[in-house]
C-alpha cells in the first residue's frame, strides 16, 4: 500500500471515535509537555546565570576565608584567620593582577530625612566599578584613601537613590548609613538583579569604614581581577603561595569564575536529570495507554483485519497501519504538548517576567523524535499480534 494511502486510512480511524484518540493520545501530551518546559527551563537558566556573571567581567577571582576542604587532624582543628585589608593590599604586588576589592557586606537602615529604607550596605574598595564592570550615573565613586582613615562617603544603586530622593537633587546631599551620617558621592546605573540579589537596592561605602559599622575582624571574601594575557591557573596558584606565606597556612579558599559557573552547571544539570526522569515516567504512562488501546483495538477490527488480508493486503501492510497509527497517536500527543508548553511558558512570562524560559528548537525536534519512537514502540506489539490474524478465521469470527 503506498504510504500516502496508509496515512490517510489511519488518519481516518484516528477520526472515528475522537474522545478516545484524545486520551490515548493524553499520557504522551503531557510528557512532551514536561519535557519541553524543563528544558525551556534550563536553557533559560543556563544562559541567565551565564550573563549575570558576564556582566562583573570575565576575569575574576574570588578569595574567602575558611577553607571547603580539610584533610588531616590539623585541619580539622587549624584555627582560620580572617582575610584582612592588608592582605588585600599586599594581592596588588603580584604580577597580572589589576583591581583588588575587598568586600563586606550588611544591611541597615538608610535615612534621609523623613524617609528610611532598610537595604543591603557593601564595603567595597575606589576600584571597585571597573572590578565589577559599574557604570557612575551621577557624580563619582568613592575616593581611594591611600591608607588614611576614609572620610564617610556614599555610593548608591539606582533604585535606593530613586526611593530615597526622587526627582531631588542627590549629589552632596547628606544620609544616615546605619546611625552614622555619611555625603553622596554618586549613583550607579540600573544593574538589575542577579540571582535573585537586587543590585540596585545597594548602599556602597569604603571596606574600612563598614568593618567598624558592622564590627567585622576581617572581610568576607576579596575579588581580585587580572589581566587577560595572564592565565587563571597560574594567578590562583601566586595566590595561594602569597597568602599561605602570610598566614602560615592555606586558612582561605580561592573560585575562578569558570569555576563558579561549572558548579552552577553541574547543579543545574542534576536538576534537569530529575526533572526529566518524572517526563519519562509520564512518557512510560502514555506509551502503555497506546499498547493498550491498540491492542483493544485489534480485537475490535478482527472483521476490518480479515477483510483487508482477504483482498490482498500483506500481513506486512497489516502491521504498517497500526504501526502507523501508533505513531500518530504520539504525534499527536508530541505536537499538542509542545503547544501547551508554549501556551504554559506565555503564561509565565506573563505572570512572572522574571523567570527565564527560553524553548530550544533542538529539544522541540528531539521531543518530536522521542514522541514518534515511543509510538512506534509501543503500537509494535499490537501490529504484530494484527499481522498474525488469518483472514479465514477473522471474516468467521465476525
Amino acid at each position: 500500500m503506498p504510504i500516502a494511502d496508509l496515512i490517510k486510512l489511519a488518519a481516518g480511524t484516528l477520526t472515528v471515535d475522537i474522545r478516545k484518540s484524545f486520551l490515548t493520545a493524553l499520557g504522551i501530551t503531557v510528557g512532551i509537555f514536561m519535557v519541553t518546559l524543563i528544558t525551556s527551563l534550563g536553557s533559560g537558566l543556563q544562559n541567565y546565570m551565564l550573563n549575570s556573571f558576564s556582566q562583573f567581567g570575565t576575569r575574576i577571582i574570588a578569595i574567602t576565608p575558611g577553607r571547603t576542604q580539610t584533610g588531616g587532624v590539623g585541619g580539622l582543628i587549624a584555627n582560620t584567620r580572617p582575610l584582612t585589608l592588608d592582605d588585600a593590599q599586599s594581592l596588588k604586588t603580584l604580577s597580572g593582577i589589576r583591581q583588588v576589592v575587598p568586600v563586606i557586606q550588611g544591611s541597615g537602615a538608610i535615612e534621609y530625612q523623613y524617609r528610611v529604607r532598610h537595604v543591603d550596605i557593601l564595603g567595597v574598595s575606589y576600584s571597585m566599578p571597573d572590578a565589577w564592570n559599574f557604570t557612575i550615573q551621577k557624580g563619582h565613586f568613592l575616593p581611594d584613601s591611600r591608607g588614611r582613615t576614609p572620610l564617610p562617603y556614599a555610593v548608591l544603586g539606582a533604585k535606593v537613590a530613586s526611593e530615597l530622593f526622587g526627582n531631588q537633587p542627590i549629589l552632596g546631599q547628606f544620609i544616615r548609613v546605619g546611625g552614622e551620617r555619611y555625603r553622596v558621592l554618586g549613583v550607579l546605573e540600573s544593574k538589575g538583579q542577579m540571582l535573585g540579589f537586587d543590585l540596585d537596592d545597594i548602599v556602597y561605602i569604603d571596606t574600612q569604614r563598614a568593618l567598624t559599622l558592622f564590627n567585622r575582624d576581617g572581610v568576607m571574601e576579596i575579588d581580585v581581577t587580572f589581566s587577560a594575557n595572564s592565565k587563571t591557573d597560574q594567578l590562583m596558584q601566586s595566590i595561594k603561595e602569597h597568602l599561605s606565606l602570610r598566614h602560615n597556612a592555606e586558612d582561605f579558599t580561592l573560585t575562578s569564575q569558570d569555576q563558579m559557573l561549572s558548579t552552577l552547571n553541574k547543579i543545574l544539570d542534576v536538576l534537569k536529570i530529575a526533572l526529566i526522569g518524572l517526563a519519562a515516567i509520564s512518557l512510560l504512562v502514555g506509551s502503555i495507554g497506546i499498547l493498550t488501546i491498540m491492542s483493544t483495538l485489534v480485537d475490535k477490527r478482527r472483521s476490518e483485519i480479515g477483510l483487508l488480508r482477504a483482498l490482498g493486503a500483506s500481513k506486512k501492510t497489516v502491521a504498517s497501519l497500526f504501526l502507523t497509527e501508533a505513531i500518530m497517536f504520539s504525534i499527536i500527543g508530541g505536537i499538542g504538548g509542545i503547544l501547551t508548553a508554549y501556551a504554559a511558558i506565555y503564561g509565565f512570562r506573563q505572570l512572572l517576567p522574571g523567570l527565564p524560559l527560553e524553548p530550544n528548537i533542538l529539544f522541540l525536534v528531539i521531543s518530536l523524535l522521542i514522541a514518534a519512537a515511543t509510538g512506534l514502540l509501543s503500537g509494535l506489539i499490537p501490529a504484530l499480534k494484527a499481522a498474525k490474524i488469518e483472514p479465514i478465521e477473522a471474516l468467521q469470527s465476525e
